[in-house]
């Protein structure tokens, strides 16, 4: 299909049930077409420039680097679009496609609820129904995002089976699609699932690293991001995919440390290959093959799978993956707050910690780029209560006692 795959290398695919194979293929018709037509991209770009703010800054992080005394340091904020992550890009740009396509309700599923505000959003900026699956794991522990989701006018719908956090959400999204998919388009948001998903939301991510591209006058010695599924990761990484530098570093979630369900670490000998959610790629799974239970500090990192690209570009050695703890987001998270005033998503400062530690091997005279790929106002209730626990309780109980009466 033109220059988009259905696998990368052994990962990738498209295993779904016979209700699934029809939607997915005029999908992927509709995709190709729309790629391809300069009408459709310009409408895009416009909604990129005008809606979500495009393009977003690229900021030499000086008072950062001079701390660790190593490699200079820069960040891309895609936590200044609209909505606060990068996850609008995607979202804007599959929101444009079904509206193309005729349908007129979007479902989509959430984790951290960056992805389910981001689809919110574009779906109350172009008159589309909305419908937005989570755990309720995760309504528990990103209640604000649930706020901004309903206040742009969509439904969100707990999900309760499982352990109630992205994965459980994404079934239930892909069992709605079933019965729906004649007046609806599945808005996933990462590049993950069936094909033609990984190569819709890596292209539509993109805009990261072709942003970078122009913006870095400079030799670019390493690149970081976060990755859960990887859809910032894999934008970011795009445009350097088939280049020899720089290095490529993915960070996952090293969570409370080694051990099942102590983490969400994908990418080395504790995962396996499996076929999960309708696509190939590495997952956490028991020796059965059933998915085994994850856990991050971030909503957004605890996904038991990864996209399939990424998969195999870790495999060939293309993209290098380092874990990062809970302890170690948390105080990277506290270290650019401080250094630099900018507060990053929890997930995104998996990929801080990592680049503290890159930039100090680097050593001076080398450029790192950390993709923040979210602002961490919606990680208050996680990072306030582990940094300031008893003030923030006061608070919460007086605010409460406010409420009550």
């Amino acid at each position: 299909m033109s220059k988009y795959n259905n696998f990368f290398g052994d990962y990738g695919g498209r295993y779904v049930p016979e209700v699934l194979r029809l939607p997915l293929a005029e999908l992927e018709a509709a995709y190709v077409e729309a790629i391809e037509d300069p009408a459709f991209m310009a409408e895009f770009k416009t909604f990129q420039t005008d809606f979500i703010g495009r393009p977003t800054p690229l900021l030499h992080a000086v008072n950062a680097g001079k701390a660790l005394g190593g490699a200079d340091i820069y960040i891309k904020l895609e936590g200044l679009a609209n909505t606060g992550a990068h996850k609008i890009n995607n979202a804007a740009g599959q929101a444009l496609l079904a509206k193309r396509m005729g349908k007129t309700r979007v479902i989509a599923e959430t984790g951290a609820g960056q992805h389910g505000v981001a689809t919110a959003s574009a779906c109350a900026r172009l008159g589309l129904e909305c419908v937005i699956y989570m755990g309720t794991e995760d309504i528990r522990r990103q209640r604000p995002n649930v706020y901004w989701m309903e206040l742009f006018g969509a439904e969100v719908r707990p999900v309760a089976s499982g352990s109630a956090t992205l994965k459980d959400a994404v079934n239930e999204a892909f069992r709605d699609w079933t019965s729906s998919y004649k007046n609806t388009h599945y808005l996933l948001g990462s590049a993950l699932g069936p094909s033609p998903f990984p190569d819709m939301v890596r292209e539509f991510q993109s805009v990261i690293g072709n942003e970078v591209k122009q913006q870095a006058d400079f030799k670019i010695d390493a690149m970081v991001a976060c990755v859960g599924g990887g859809s910032n990761a894999i934008g970011f990484f795009s445009p350097f995919i088939d280049l020899s530098g720089p290095r490529l570093i993915g960070a996952e979630a090293g969570g409370r440390g080694p051990g099942p369900g102590n983490n969400a670490v994908r990418m080395d000998a504790s995962a396996k290959t499996g076929i999960v959610q309708g696509y190939k790629s590495r997952f956490l799974l028991d020796d059965d093959g059933q998915v085994l239970p994850t856990h991050s500090i971030s909503a957004g990192l605890d996904y038991p799978g990864i996209g399939p690209q990424l998969a195999e570009l870790g495999r060939t050695g293309r993209v290098e993956f380092v874990s990062v703890t809970d302890g170690e987001a948390l105080a990277a998270l506290k270290f650019f707050a401080a250094t630099e005033g900018i507060i990053f998503a929890m997930e995104s400062a998996h990929a801080g910690a990592a680049a503290m530690s890159i930039a100090k091997e680097l050593g001076p005279g080398k450029k790192i780029i950390i993709n923040m790929s979210g602002r961490g106002d919606k990680d208050i209730f996680i990072s306030a209560a582990a940094f300031d626990g008893k003030n923030w309780k006061t608070f919460l109980l007086e605010e409460s006692g406010r409420i009550n009466d």
